[in-house]
């Protein structure tokens, strides 16, 4: 049914199809990457590299100053590897490799399918995914290839995009290519062709899932790269194409200077020994307790009657003998805990009432251990899950921007809008709380427009030491700084008083920048979404 495609011919715009619409293409046909300078001419003869919209990483310098200065890459130059990757503008298909991949849905149902698959690989593959049992989200199944040139086709499933699950979705998104690269090699394959496994329908944005899917593959053959000797990426729009020629030179660098040049542009997380998401607080950690021996005095064995046997008291030298001496260690005498609780208490009435004499506001009550902040931000956050806070949502106070200049999620709070005459505090405080939660699991970023804000009534300081407590110490430990825009003298006063009498840590992370210009050197314009009084404000 395939013809193969003369030796000459090296891109997916010189191939011409046989009588029946298809054609073949070998490995031998296809530039490795390490040749892709030659590779991946687009339809309409426009050079790739030339879009404004995706800015070769290599072609300028870093704007994060970091530089790479003592720096270890986390993903060094490996020819071995590069040797074994491949760049191909094309449906997988069409290429005479071992194995392709179907991105497909849990029924496996041609319907859902990668789209022209089915059609070319004949009746018989929809027929064998029915007798597969379907497939589960993050899984891959193998099946035969029929009418296709490859020999087998490797079925698996992408998941589903939401932003409140977008550690789950990568994870699984990860999942999907490193079962599929398993499946591989489980089945004695060693060629691998493999698309972009999302789609539109699901939501998964394009560039988030090429991160994924190019340095899960990079982990995978930095432990199997003997048993691998081609994997194909496969695109087949211009979009995916320009990002993967983007993002490869990051986890697959060819030379020293574009290793050097990816420690600028790598994102901050880029996963595990796998390529997959970890956060820290999920890790489990066991330690061995301590090591402690008490010492005891022998003491003479006491005979005593036998009807005494049954009253003898339990004396705190007798339980000894029974309890771990490390777990009692744990445990603080009753006494102890009310005297620290009432510590506590006499020091915040102290800054409440200095507090209240400034002006800031009620900064009373006893600061919150960690379990008591965790449960209060857990009880917000089931309850702001239950809400419609749509007209919050609609007052732009808050809101999710893009990155930052070394990848950190940026969260957007514009002063000005924050009408707290026309504003229910509380209501506001649960919608913070869910806006927050997706962002504070891993290192971010806030950017404060205080443009005009003075013009407002803003709340106080006790209010927002309640704000920092409900969001908890995740919040508090991943912030990596507050950029203010055109701050005023009153507004440093309080981020001082904020310092002082609420929390030294957070608040200094603290940076003010008087014009837009000075902003953009941590968060790049195309990266914010500005409202048109800030622009005014700052010219």
């Amino acid at each position: 049914m395939y013809s193969p495609v003369a030796a000459s011919s090296a891109t997916s715009q010189d191939v011409l199809p046989n009588d029946n619409g298809d054609f073949v293409v070998t490995l031998d046909q296809v530039p490795r990457w390490i040749d892709a300078e030659h590779i991946l001419e687009n339809d309409n003869g426009d050079s790739p590299l030339s879009s404004p919209y995706f800015p070769d990483p290599l072609a300028f310098q870093s704007g994060t100053g970091n530089g790479a200065g003592g720096s270890v890459s986390r993903f060094p130059v490996d020819h071995e590897i590069n040797s074994r990757l491949y760049l191909w503008r094309g449906d997988p298909w069409n290429l005479e490799v071992d194995a392709v991949v179907n991105s497909t849905n849990e029924a496996l149902d041609e319907a859902h399918s990668s789209p022209g698959l089915h059609a070319a690989a004949g009746p018989g593959l929809a027929e064998e995914c029915a007798t597969l049992g379907g497939c589960r989200t993050g899984m891959a199944k193998v099946s035969n290839a029929y009418d296709l040139p490859a020999r087998k086709v490797i079925h698996t499933v992408g998941p589903k995009y939401a932003v409140k699950y977008h550690t789950a979705a990568e994870n699984a998104l990860s999942h999907c290519y490193r079962s599929c690269l398993e499946l591989l090699i489980e089945n004695g394959l060693r060629s691998i062709a493999m698309g972009c496994i999302y789609t539109d329908a699901k939501n998964y944005p394009r560039e988030p899932a090429a991160h994924v899917a190019i340095r899960t593959v990079r982990r995978f053959l930095e432990k199997q790269k003997d048993n691998v000797t081609a994997v194909v990426f496969c695109t087949t729009n211009t979009i995916d194409t320009e990002i993967y020629k983007r993002l490869l030179p990051l986890y697959f660098p060819r030379d020293k200077h574009e290793e050097e040049v990816a420690l600028t542009k790598l994102p901050a997380d880029v996963g595990d020994e796998n390529g997959e998401t970890t956060i820290d607080e999920r890790k489990i950690r066991i330690k061995p307790l301590p090591k402690k021996k008490v010492s005891k005095p022998p003491r003479e064995p006491v005979d005593l009657p036998v009807s005494d046997v049954g009253l003898v008291r339990r004396t705190s030298s007798y339980l000894d003998s029974f309890l771990d001496p490390a777990f009692m260690s744990l445990i603080k005498d009753p006494d102890e805990r009310r005297l620290e609780q009432w510590e506590k208490t006499v020091q915040a009435q102290r800054s409440w009432t200095f507090a209240n004499l400034l002006g800031f506001g009620d900064l009373g009550g006893p600061s919150l251990s960690a379990a008591e902040e965790y449960s209060l931000h857990s009880r917000y956050l089931s309850k702001a899950k239950s809400l419609n806070l749509s007209e919050i949502a609609d007052m732009k106070i808050v809101y999710r921007g893009g990155v930052d200049s070394e990848g950190r999620p940026v969260m957007v709070v514009v002063g000005a809008h924050f009408l707290l005459r026309c504003l229910d505090l509380e209501r506001f405080v649960h919608y913070v709380v869910k806006e927050f939660e997706p962002i504070i699991q891993k290192p971010y970023t806030i950017v404060y427009f205080h443009s005009a804000a003075s013009l407002q009534v803003q709340p106080d300081l006790g209010w927002m030491k309640r704000l920092q407590q409900i969001l908890g110490r995740k919040h508090q430990h991943n912030l990596h700084a507050i950029y203010i825009l055109h701050p005023t003298l009153g507004l440093k006063v309080a981020v001082l008083a904020l310092q002082m009498l609420v929390d030294s840590v957070v608040w200094k992370k603290v940076v003010y920048a008087d014009r837009l210009l000075q902003l953009f050197r941590y968060v790049p314009r195309e990266q914010l979404t500005i409202p048109d009084f800030v622009f005014q404000l700052s010219l």
